[in-house]
């Protein structure tokens, strides 16, 4: 994620004593977490959502796409941006937005404003997720105990997975959906304080750095309109789906002539062209596509065609969150013991094997058709989280490894945008017969996807 390597590179100021260290590090941790948490709460507050504010699935799309969008196409930029200005002064301006963004996301009076609002959720979380994890890295310079910072950084993001379907399905039942943003101020506004307090902002070493304008305002254009021009495509609006298709393709172009020319490229040409590197890209980007997608139209049949409260749904997709936080750390263990194919490829294929139950899904095929897909893929998740990380950063030179982890979660956010946009226009609502079928189309669409990430260990390293 953004260059946190960099920051890396040169011996930083000390934060402190250990429990300094330690409270600093719980604190830059806590930013993970609610960027983590702010995709899985809001799936089981979706249907209350769309009633509430009056509106229908495309509008659904956007609560979630804007969001991912929004991190996918700022990610590199806002890690670009921090070696420029400091990574300090953009963990704190990340945390603002984040805040005052959620405020206005919990006050939303229609779809709009509140599609709005999460995109700038997502900007917030774009300059967010590079900078603190940069003055991590810079204050645990030791690669011991960088290693062992890094694992609590993950680990309490992992948290967030299974803990978002309960936490949002509980303040959906009971205080009302606008919660499950407005909570999210108070958190900031403490993390603030704290950074201001306990963090130091280490000695940078691209001081001199040319920032990729160009590249930082074309990214989120080409990708927004990608989405977009999906979601408009799948519920029959062609001709905006052929205008925002048309300004894809230019901003897409744009990006790739801007690319060429500039001095610091976001994304150098020479990466584009790594089997490896691509091959990791590739990996990340399906398995959020499928995972996601999966559970935008699994919640969607639980509450909407099964009339089951916000709660109960969270409670019902945890098969799928919680093995993906316990497995992450397994996955680090198989990756040093046996390289990132072997936990890749069986992380593919288990989640391949388990999406295939979607052929029995569909609202009359009840919970038990559902269970063994968000079990299946759930594991799958948990095998090949760590390893396909570690696979982008093994495909580079150590000069771009910064650069590696921001591509490798640029991808991810990608596939969660298009995996709700793409998944959710074949499903349609869960209220129409058409619902069935369209989930088993995606069933085989989720097995096709699974096994080309299969295909796709054959290029990334072996060790």
């Amino acid at each position: 994620m953004g260059s946190p390597t960099h920051a890396a590179e040169v011996p930083a100021r000390q934060a402190g004593p250990a429990p300094r260290r330690g409270a600093m590090l719980a604190i830059l941790c806590a930013g993970m977490f609610l960027v983590l948490l702010d995709v899985t709460i809001v799936n089981v507050a979706l249907p209350g959502i769309g009633r509430a504010l009056g509106t229908g699935l495309p509008g659904l799309q956007g609560v979630v796409d804007g969001y991912a969008v929004a991190i996918a196409g700022l990610l590199l930029g806002g890690g670009a941006l921090g070696d420029r200005i400091g990574h300090r002064r953009m963990t704190l301006t990340g945390f603002a937005l984040f805040g005052l963004a959620s405020l206005a996301c919990g006050a939303a009076p229609g779809a709009g404003p509140l599609i709005a609002a999460r995109v700038a959720q997502g900007a917030g979380a774009a300059l967010l997720l590079p900078g603190s994890l940069a003055l991590i890295t810079a204050c645990y310079p030791g690669r011991a105990e960088q290693a062992r910072a890094l694992g609590v950084w993950a680990g309490i993001s992992s948290t967030a997975l299974p803990a978002g379907p309960l936490l949002g399905g509980l303040l959906v039942d009971t205080i009302g959906w606008r919660w499950i943003f407005l909570l999210n101020a108070p958190i900031a506004a403490a993390a603030i304080g704290g950074v201001r307090a306990l963090v130091r902002e280490p000695r940078r070493a691209r001081p001199g750095i040319t920032l990729d304008r160009a590249g930082m305002v074309l990214a989120p254009l080409t990708l927004g309109g990608l989405v977009w021009t999906v979601i408009a495509a799948g519920h029959g609006h062609r001709d905006g789906a052929a205008a925002t298709a048309a300004l894809t393709l230019a901003a897409g172009t744009a990006f790739a002539l801007a690319e060429r020319r500039a001095a610091a490229p976001m994304v150098p040409g020479g990466l584009l062209r790594a089997p490896a590197f691509l091959g990791a890209g590739g990996i990340a980007l399906i398995m959020n596509l499928v995972t996601n997608g999966v559970l935008f139209v699994a919640t969607l049949q639980l509450q909407q065609a099964g009339h089951r409260s916000a709660l109960v749904s969270g409670a019902m997709l945890l098969p799928m969150a919680v093995p993906l936080a316990v497995l992450a750390p397994v996955s680090g263990r198989l990756t040093a013991r046996f390289g990132t194919r072997v936990p890749l490829a069986a992380g593919t294929a288990v989640a391949a094997a388990g999406s295939l139950s979607l052929l029995g899904a569909g609202p009359g095929g009840g919970y038990a058709a559902l269970l063994p897909a968000l079990l299946g893929i759930g594991i799958g998740d948990g095998l090949i989280v760590t390893a396909v990380v570690a696979a982008a950063m093994r495909a580079v030179p150590p000069a771009h490894a910064g650069l590696a982890g921001g591509f490798n979660n640029t991808a991810r956010q990608v596939g969660t945008a298009l995996g709700v946009a793409v998944y959710g226009t074949v499903a349609g609502p869960a209220q129409h017969p058409a619902f069935a079928s369209g989930l088993h189309v995606l069933a085989w669409a989720s097995v096709a996807l699974w096994l080309t990430a299969l295909a796709l260990t054959r290029v990334v390293p072996a060790r």
